[in-house]
């Protein structure tokens, strides 16, 4: 009588296993910058409240508030240390608990008038804004592949 195979053989085992740990070691570093960019996500909403009351501000128009005076730099999260602003209503914020790679560096919103063009509480009051740079700006530390999607580049 002829005798079936049964079950898998040594070398077709050790293909398997050669497979799985491939896969981890492409996996493993594409998850651990997927959670960098999960944490850098909740920094940038720590700063949308000073993104909504600058904002406001623009709008409305009036006498602008001088350098940390817009009502929102007292917030702050488990990642972020600071949040400042200054006279034209840049929001900078240093990240802190996230990872050494982004650990102490800044991401910065700048409010635009135009597109490109950074609003100025001098000659931009009452206009309202066109909307924020976020990731690509000259403050901004923190390497791009950790900022979320909103803030690449726009």
């Amino acid at each position: 009588m002829k005798r079936l195979q049964q079950g898998f053989t040594l070398i077709e085992l050790m293909i398997v296993v050669a497979i799985i740990g491939i896969l981890a070691a492409v996996a493993l570093p594409a998850y651990q910058d997927y959670t960098v960019r999960a944490k850098m996500s909740e920094a940038i909403l720590a700063m949308s409240a000073c993104r909504t009351s600058i904002t406001e501000v623009y709008q409305t128009g009036g006498t602008p508030p001088s350098a940390n005076q817009w009502g929102c730099e007292g917030a702050s999260s488990k990642y972020v240390t600071s949040i400042t602003t200054d006279a034209d209503g840049v929001v900078k914020s240093e990240i802190t608990g996230i990872n050494t790679d982004v650990n102490g560096k800044f991401v910065t919103l700048i409010p635009l008038a135009s597109s490109g063009t950074p609003a100025k509480t001098a000659t931009d009051m009452g206009k309202g804004l066109f909307g924020w740079i976020c990731g690509s700006t000259p403050t901004t530390t923190v390497n791009a592949k950790y900022l979320p999607g909103s803030c690449r580049g726009n």
